[in-house]
């Protein structure tokens, strides 16, 4: 059964996006170009950005693109698959850049990334944080901790460390994260708590 043009059209829309991902993934975001990942795929610029309308929705796609594999591939409680993606991006520093340089430009509500942005922090935070209610469900974290606020400390934190790292890579940003992470919940587990005394 042949595919009609519409299925053809996602099939290189695909195809667009993963030369992208390594691309970038390879060269950095400012050293890759339009050119280049046309070229890399077989088309002419005006080509590639048929697919997408602008270079900026191009590259918010990229970042869309990325989020999934982030998603198919963690595993294990939310606070340490949360870590291990973090861990596993800081191997693929031009995609930490083009996140980084689409969310300062995500501030203009007229930019491609300001939707995405937006709609990735509700959805990643309403996520993190049922996860975490889950956590309370089970006895592991305390029901006085506020899971909607650690998910968003939690997420603006791993944010600041990926523009911190971008300037300094010395910076252990998984290990930060883990860190945090304990200091926090310990304070506001049922185990730190003191014993009532009879």
């Amino acid at each position: 059964m042949k595919r009609g043009p519409y299925g053809k059209g996602i099939e290189r829309r695909e195809q667009i996006l993963d030369a992208a991902l390594r691309t970038i993934a390879a060269r950095g975001y400012s050293a890759t170009s339009i050119a280049e990942l046309a070229e890399a795929v077989g088309l002419s610029q005006g080509g590639l950005l048929h697919y997408f309308g602008s270079k900026e929705e191009l590259f918010v796609a990229v970042l869309r693109k990325r989020d999934q594999s982030d998603l198919a591939a963690a595993h294990g409680p939310a606070p340490a698959a949360f870590v291990e993606i973090v861990r596993r991006n800081a191997t693929v520093p031009g995609l930490i850049e083009l996140f980084t340089h689409m969310q300062a430009a995500a501030a203009d509500p007229r930019h491609p990334a300001h939707h995405y942005m937006l709609e990735r922090y509700r959805l990643g935070t309403e996520g993190f944080s049922r996860a975490l209610r889950e956590m309370q469900e089970a006895g592991e974290l305390s029901a006085d901790l506020d899971t909607d606020a650690a998910a968003t400390m939690f997420f603006a934190l791993a944010d600041g460390l990926q523009a911190r790292w971008l300037i300094d890579p010395s910076i252990d940003m998984a290990a930060l994260l883990e860190q945090w992470w304990q200091r926090y919940s310990e304070d506001t587990s049922i185990n730190s708590r003191p014993a009532k005394r009879i």
